[in-house]
């Protein structure tokens, strides 16, 4: 393509010159309408309402970002400060990678720690292993696996690569689909909820931690003030071995040796004995009520506990992910250190191989079991952290080149393998306690609070140096622990901060010091004598149902109504490259994950039989609290629909369509991501077939210009092309009037064609 004059081409160089002139100067005495004509009205602001979204073209985002493409050459790098030569009134931002407001990640090492810091947490640890040996040992790994491939990695990776394309929080990131911006305040709510809980396990660390300065742990016997008569030290290996009971008086009785009475009260009397370690769980540290009924008074102890977490993560959340992303390097590292030195010492003690054949053993006939499936379903979905909003919020600091794809295979591959690791770890002490006991190994697996807070404890009071290896392990659950709540919290500081700019920068303290205070507050009514059950029921019902639901429509909505494949393109537009299988990811969203979260959903709805903890069933009145927490986050959806319909104009019908629609500001955020710097997109290059329709990319013009005034000799060859720079005298442009077009004019046999692109 060339340019019909060389007059023109001088002309043209010359208003260019003045204009960059007048952009680097600040020439305020230069000709206002040289630096118009060359589309000066083009702001990166919305479309006012009765403006015809761009989505009409069912293209997508990246593609319609072509279209309004600048004809002006800006390097690949960005331009550097205080040499941009686009003003505000291009929509053009002086920072290159990142908006300064929201800030981004030092290094890509922060945020891939980051992510796994918050997909590994205590669930990794005190769920997995149990899971595995109860649906079949090591057979159990191949649902897990497929689990993994064809429901978590494609949940994963869309909520990965949408945060990072559009550097929004989960709520703004629905710009892709105004209707359903409810699912981002959705994942909000169930971030309140888990960020509220959540610390309330870490009070319990500490509290741990803090009572193992001692030369003897205090649940390492029942001569404490908080025991009772049913506290009974397991020290009867030899009469359990040989099929005995201990008396109370300490005797040891076999069932040859007494009357079957006599027989049933010590069997009786043997079930309702309790552990030193579960007696100082219950007893003393949550002094538990009768029922969620009672909820009693706060324990002091605990409530310090929990403000000195929630002062953790103040802290470390002060500065941002400036100060969070330098502490994700202990959060995220430390764990595997402890899990290292816990296996060295698990290895040598007695029964560690028993403990690791019930761990593995496979039973292959589990696999025709659909509980296995669902469980392995299950963990999968929780344990990457899908829905809660942190992984929208954490991607959406990344740069805008980052390799997502790559991040999201680590992160879900690496989240995996340190659950099968810890397995090792946690077997390999239960069976060690099994061997100290004289029972099998099942009879001590455990799972949830009663693992890390009751039998590994008690496991660890057997050992040479016993504190030291209390201390270690509390650590490891406090630093796993504050790895996923650093990230929860700053999920809802972000969506606070996306819908209220103004609380950005310098007024971010006070923000997030009022989301904590907000979060401590809630928490004190499960640090009261019957918190447990409250906690209990917050854990139930917050973030499983809901969960799922929000992870079925989040999908679901990107698949179909923006649709997979302009999704995928978008991410090409992104990385460079289109995630690999492309087709495999593609009906990953559409179908595939979809129907195994619904599938999911149902079954856990179907086996839903009242929330219990212990032997304590919750009233009829506690469960449907439970079914209302779990709905609080998913009406958000049909309530944000309403308003947002409610608010547009025209039909309903109408009106539906539009929020159908992507917003027009979808779409990378840092504005030199907004144009595309001679890529090529075949879709839009297809659509322009059969039309007079000219479209120029910045390398081919560039390549134009360098042709016209080293190679004069061809211009008569080439079909005469002229540029006009101007705005239509008929166009009535408003300030909220959206980019501005350019008019290439085609001269063909005297007769103009004029498209505007």
């Amino acid at each position: 393509m060339v340019l019909e004059h060389s007059e023109s081409v001088k002309n043209k160089t010359k208003r260019l010159k003045n204009y960059v002139s007048s952009r680097v100067f600040k020439d305020e005495h230069t000709n206002q309408e040289e630096s118009l004509s060359f589309d000066g009205r083009a702001k990166r602001t919305r479309h006012n309402e009765e403006s015809k979204p761009f989505s009409e073209n069912n293209a997508s985002s990246a593609q319609l970002l072509k279209e309004q493409s600048f004809l002006l050459d800006v390097p690949d790098e960005g331009i550097r400060k205080n040499e941009s030569f686009l003003s505000e009134e291009f929509g053009f931002s002086e920072v290159s990678d990142e908006d300064s407001g929201r800030g981004s990640w030092d290094s890509p090492i922060e945020f891939l720690l980051s992510c796994l810091s918050f997909a590994v947490g205590l669930g990794n640890i005190w769920r997995f292993p149990y899971l595995c040996y109860r649906n079949g040992g090591g057979a159990f790994l191949i649902p897990y696996i497929i689990s993994l491939a064809l429901m978590g990695l494609p949940v994963f990776l869309y909520e990965m690569s949408a945060g990072q394309f559009s550097s929004e929080g989960p709520v703004a990131v629905w710009k892709i689909c105004p209707l359903f911006q409810g699912i981002g305040y959705g994942m909000c709510c169930i971030s309140l909820y888990i960020g509220t809980y959540y610390n309330i396990i870490l009070a319990w660390a500490f509290f741990y931690i803090f009572s193992s300065f001692t030369s003897e742990l205090p649940w390492s016997s029942c001569d404490n003030e908080w025991n009772t008569l049913a506290c009974r030290k397991f020290n009867d290996l030899n009469c359990t071995g040989h099929g005995g009971l201990v008396t109370k008086n300490g005797s040891c009785v076999r069932e040859e040796d007494c009357n079957p009475e006599l027989w049933k009260n010590l069997t009786k009397y043997s079930n309702d004995t309790k552990m030193p370690s579960d007696e100082f769980f219950h007893n003393y540290m949550l002094d538990m009520s009768k029922g969620i009924h009672d909820i009693g008074s706060i324990r002091i102890e605990l409530a310090l506990c929990l403000l000195l977490a929630w002062f953790i993560v103040y802290c470390a959340l002060w500065k941002g992910i400036k100060s969070f992303g330098k502490l994700v390097y202990f959060t995220a590292l430390f764990p595997y250190v402890i899990l290292i030195i816990l296996l060295i010492r698990a290895a040598t003690l007695p029964g560690y191989i028993d403990g690791i054949k019930f761990y593995l053993t496979p039973k292959w006939e589990k696999l025709s079991e659909i509980q296995v499936w669902a469980d392995a379903c299950i963990q999968i979905f929780f344990s990457l952290g899908v829905t809660w909003g942190g992984m929208v919020t954490l991607a959406s600091y990344n740069k805008f080149r980052n390799n997502v794809f790559r991040d999201a295979l680590l992160v879900g591959v690496g989240n995996c393998v340190t659950s099968f690791f810890a397995g090792f770890v946690i077997f390999g002490i239960i069976g060690f306690m099994a061997n100290e006991l004289g029972v099998k190994v099942e009879e001590v697996a455990d799972e949830g609070a009663g693992l890390a807070f009751i039998a590994y404890p008690e496991a660890v009071s057997r050992m040479p140096i016993s504190p030291l290896w209390s201390i270690l392990f509390f650590l490891m659950l406090v630093s796993l622990g504050f790895g996923t709540q650093f990230s929860t919290t700053e999920t809802v500081v972000t969506i606070i901060q996306d819908q209220f700019p103004e609380l950005r920068g310098k007024n971010r303290r006070w923000c997030l010091l009022g989301v904590c205070l907000f979060m401590y507050c809630a928490g004190l009514l499960m640090i009261t004598e019957g918190g447990m059950y409250v906690l209990q029921l917050v854990d139930n019902h917050s973030a499983t149902y809901s969960a799922l639901i929000l992870g079925c429509m989040e999908v679901s909505v990107m698949a179909w109504c923006y649709g997979a494949d302009k999704y995928l393109e978008d991410i090409k537009f992104m990385l460079g490259f289109y995630p690999y299988p492309k087709f495999f990811w593609k009906w990953a969203w559409k179908i595939i994950s979809p129907s195994i979260v619904v599938f999911i959903l149902f079954l856990t709805a179907t086996n839903y039989e009242g929330n219990r903890y212990g032997g304590y069933e919750f009233p009829t009145w506690a469960n449907a609290i439970g079914w209302m927490i779990t709905f609080s986050s998913v009406m958000f959806i049909p309530i944000v629909g309403f308003i947002k319909i409610a608010n547009e104009k025209g039909t309903i019908s109408a009106r539906i369509c539009k929020l159908l629609q992507p917003s027009f500001d979808w779409g990378p955020a840092s504005p030199m991501h907004r144009r595309l710097n001679g890529v090529e997109y075949s879709k839009t290059r297809d659509q322009m077939e059969g039309s007079n329709m000219t479209l120029t990319t910045v390398s081919s013009m560039s390549n134009t210009q360098s042709n016209t005034q080293d190679n004069r000799e061809g211009m008569p060859a080439l079909a005469p092309l002229h540029e006009v720079f101007e705005e239509s005298e008929n166009d009535d442009y408003s300030e909220d009037d959206g980019l501005n077009m350019k008019a290439i004019v085609s001269v063909t046999e005297g007769k103009k064609n004029v498209k505007k692109l």
